[in-house]
């Protein structure tokens, strides 16, 4: 019999002589055997620059880990269609477990199965990475150290074989592209962005943390996809790309026009200023994108320097990038990595050095705006807690350890922590243009104190016949309608004193008038 992909089959059955085999094993053959060894002379931190199979790419990524065992580590967030693990490496100075205040980014390759680029260049950053903070990279080690960098280099192992099946510049446009279903991954999430417009309209509500609708889950959702969401609610991301091929340019969200019937229409983001900061970090370090020749690959970018709004480049829906955005705390930006979707071996090298320094920059700048913690009195981290900007209608919570993270771009905010039960507390925040690091803003919050509703109690009325005890009237403490509350004698607090202090800086001026 044939055992689900999802348990052991050797595990729960004795051999094949019983009629039990696994149905992966074919997929799995050669994983945990050794990578051949380099050739005599080759220093370990030697990058191969050649197209990887699925079973050798798990080879490399689990090699890599091994020799960074104090810095990275593998996991599984799930598996395709076929069942072939989606695999991430990942890289922190305590891999496997979430930092107060360290934030996380992931980078996505490989999402259509024949734009195989963007997975290559996660393979070699993987062991980029860990060579250089083995070699004592400065730049390398601070930012291991202060950041949660997660790499997914495929994440349609499907597709890809399909692809490369056909072979590197044999590969039609969109042989692979779908997962095993058919499914075009990018399209596959759910369509949070015309209820966004929706809510926009009505001016109801402000973005951020949209619900799935349930009607979503009645269509066919690929493995892969659930996957990744899974992988978001898991672990609380600041910052995202996804790799995709067939032109040289950066975009970001939103992906879906405003008005559904338009094809091309310029649909920003409340964080449209910071998003163009997020694509202008990678686009303005790539050196064939700040080439000014219009008869290169992506030339048509180069007024707009080579970012653009996805709605404004070519409308669609259920796009990743929107759902990031709309569902969680994440900022993610798509990037074109070429016009060819599946280079040949000889032009990786090339792709590398063009796109080395961007990756790193970009993943940089998870670490611009503010960050913080938001407790009670008592220290207690508040998890859930929102956190608002004045002007940019798009809110942030924090994490289960009350930390959160705010991406914004430089100059004056007022930025606003707030939960269920809490008084709000504003602050103003100034970010230098040349700051390089998030500043840190940390809010307490004051419970909200409920005061006891008092009533007034007339002279109790006699029982039957007159017979019962007689009670005095209590005098009432109702001040007259229009009254102005006089405050306290002895000099102390007057009794709207905890709720001014709560508020900062920032207290109303009618409250001074009293």
């Amino acid at each position: 019999m044939a055992w689900p992909y999802f348990l052991d089959c050797g595990r729960y059955f004795v051999g094949r002589e019983e009629g039990c085999y696994n149905p992966l094993e074919k997929l799995r053959g050669g994983l945990d055997v050794v990578e051949e060894a380099l050739p005599s002379g080759l220093p370990p931190t030697f990058l191969r620059f050649t197209h990887h199979s699925y079973a050798q790419m798990v080879r490399v990524l689990k090699q890599t880990a091994a020799r960074c065992t104090h810095i990275a580590k593998t996991y599984s967030i799930g598996r395709s269609f076929d069942g072939r693990e989606l695999l991430v490496i990942e890289f922190s100075s305590l891999p496997g477990q979430h930092e107060l205040m360290e934030p996380e980014v992931k980078l996505i390759g490989n999402i259509h199965g024949n734009e195989v680029a963007g997975r290559e260049m996660l393979i070699y950053l993987a062991q980029y990475l860990c060579s250089e903070y083995l070699l004592g990279s400065a730049r390398i080690q601070r930012l291991l150290n202060t950041t949660r960098i997660h790499l997914l280099p495929s994440m349609n192992p499907d597709g890809y074989e399909v692809a490369a099946a056909e072979g590197a510049g044999y590969n039609g446009w969109t042989s692979g592209r779908q997962n095993a279903q058919n499914l075009d991954l990018n399209r596959n999430f759910p369509d949070l962005t015309s209820e966004y417009y929706r809510l926009a309209s009505a001016r109801s509500t402000r973005s951020g943390h949209i619900a799935i609708p349930q009607h979503y889950w009645w269509g066919k959702v690929a493995p892969e996809t659930k996957a990744i969401m899974k992988w978001m609610r898991t672990i609380p991301f600041v910052l995202s790309a996804s790799l995709h091929g067939g032109d040289l340019v950066v975009s970001y969200p939103f992906d879906f026009s405003k008005h559904p019937q338009e094809e091309k229409m310029f649909s920003p983001t409340p964080d449209e200023k910071m998003f163009k900061l997020l694509a202008k970090a990678y686009a303005d370090v790539h050196p064939i994108m700040m080439d000014k020749s219009e008869n290169r690959c992506g030339g048509n970018f180069l007024k707009s320097g080579s970012i653009i709004n996805g709605a404004d480049w070519y409308s669609f829906t259920g796009g990743m990038s929107d759902f990031n955005y709309l569902h969680s705390n994440c900022f993610e930006i798509t990037v074109e990595l070429g016009c060819v979707k599946f280079p040949p071996e000889e032009a990786l090298y090339t792709i590398w050095q063009h796109n080395k320094e961007p990756l790193l920059n970009f993943v940089e700048m998870v670490h611009r705006g503010i960050k913080g913690v938001v407790m009670d009195k008592f220290g207690k981290p508040v998890k859930n807690a929102r956190i608002l900007v004045k002007g940019i209608r798009h809110d942030i919570t924090t994490a289960p350890d009350g930390d959160y993270w705010r991406l914004l771009p430089p100059g004056s905010h007022i930025v606003i922590a707030q939960a269920p039960g809490y008084s709000r507390v504003i602050k103003k925040v100034i970010i230098p243009a040349r700051m390089k690091r998030a500043g840190r803003v940390d809010f307490i919050l004051q419970p909200l104190r409920i005061r006891p509703k008092t009533f007034l109690l007339g002279p109790r009325r006699s029982g039957p016949g007159g017979a019962g005890p007689h009670r005095e009237p209590e005098e009432s403490s109702q001040e007259p309608l229009g009254a102005r509350r006089q405050p306290a004698a002895g000099g102390s607090k007057p009794w709207w004193w905890p709720y001014f202090t709560s508020l900062g800086q920032h207290q109303p001026r009618w409250l001074l008038k009293y």
